[in-house]
């Protein structure tokens, strides 16, 4: 039997404190076409919904351009709706609709569905010839919030003054700030984590696994890829599942994914084994002697390696 774990919002919602598949990465698509449809990523959604139990968090998102796949699982799975959790994000660095409103309302019809579970603004960088704002496209957020069609709202990448500057103008501040985070890279800008903790806004972690998807051929000579090989002898758990604990552990919610439905099932099963503080003060401090590594946004937010690893 799974055990299930979840954080708790700032608004009061549950949020399941794991998000499963998510849809970015190596799903992503630069077009949405009948071309480029990705049946497998049909298969492993609707695979994902109909065998792992409790409440199933998917991510995805405008930018991700995966709505169809989404969507045709959906349509296709015997899962209730309330539990499926569904994160969509509004698209700002290239701006793909007028507003997060229009946007939203495409991908309900696409998806399928009445409402997302989590809405967030993916970024606090503007398309170059946008024509919308973060405070105003914050706005549309609020709306959508009370309308219901958004149950909880929040934004992605921001840093401590993008969100000061939101704050200082939100109705209804965010309840979640999704970041990438992992033992290599443990504030993708400075004081973030602090931050967002101190304010009660939820982190959340993509690519979490980096320092797996990046392993250096000498690991077996590195401290954190040995004491990661150390716990998972100990608790018969993957190596996946100890990092991702450990972020769970640290107050911050992991988003992951895989092509594969066992990795995606014992995502879900993090819960089943518990590290110690100890344990999880070891695994911080190892990762932290290792160089900031960074999947995403280098060309954005390189200039803050120095402070990454603090």
């Amino acid at each position: 039997m799974t055990t299930q774990q979840f954080f708790t919002l700032s608004n009061g919602n549950k949020i399941p404190a794991v998000a499963i598949v998510g849809t970015g990465t190596a799903w992503y698509k630069s077009e949405e076409t009948d071309a480029t449809f990705s049946q497998d990523l049909v298969n492993i959604v609707k695979e994902t919904l109909d065998t792992v139990p409790g409440v199933v968090h998917l991510d995805a998102a405008e930018i991700y351009r995966t709505y169809p796949e989404l969507g045709a699982a959906l349509k296709d799975t015997k899962k209730p709706r309330e539990e499926i959790f569904i994160t969509d994000k509004y698209s700002t660095l290239l701006q793909l609709s007028e507003n997060p409103t229009v946007a939203l309302e495409s991908s309900l019809k696409k998806l399928g569905v009445d409402y997302v579970d989590l809405y967030l603004i993916h970024s606090p960088i503007i398309d170059k010839n946008g024509t919308i704002d973060i405070e105003t496209a914050w706005k549309h957020l609020e709306a959508l919030y009370k309308s219901g069609k958004a149950k909880n709202i929040g934004v992605s990448n921001f840093t401590v003054e993008d969100l000061e500057k939101l704050l200082a103008v939100a109705e209804i501040k965010p309840q979640v700030n999704q970041i990438e985070f992992s033992p290599f890279l443990q504030n993708q800008t400075p004081g973030i984590v602090e931050f967002s903790q101190k304010n009660n806004i939820l982190l959340e972690a993509y690519s979490p696994l980096g320092p797996l998807q990046k392993r250096p051929a000498d690991s077996d000579k590195i401290g954190f890829y040995s004491y990661i090989a150390e716990l998972t002898k100990k608790y018969s758990k993957s190596e996946a599942q100890v990092i991702l604990l450990w972020v769970y552990k640290r107050g911050i919610l992991p988003v992951t994914t895989s092509s594969k439905i066992e990795r995606v099932q014992q995502a879900q099963d993090i819960f089943s084994f518990d590290l110690t503080d100890e344990e999880v003060k070891k695994i911080t401090q190892l990762g932290l002697e290792q160089p900031a590594l960074r999947l995403y946004w280098a060309d954005v937010y390189t200039k803050y390696n120095s402070e990454a690893q603090k």
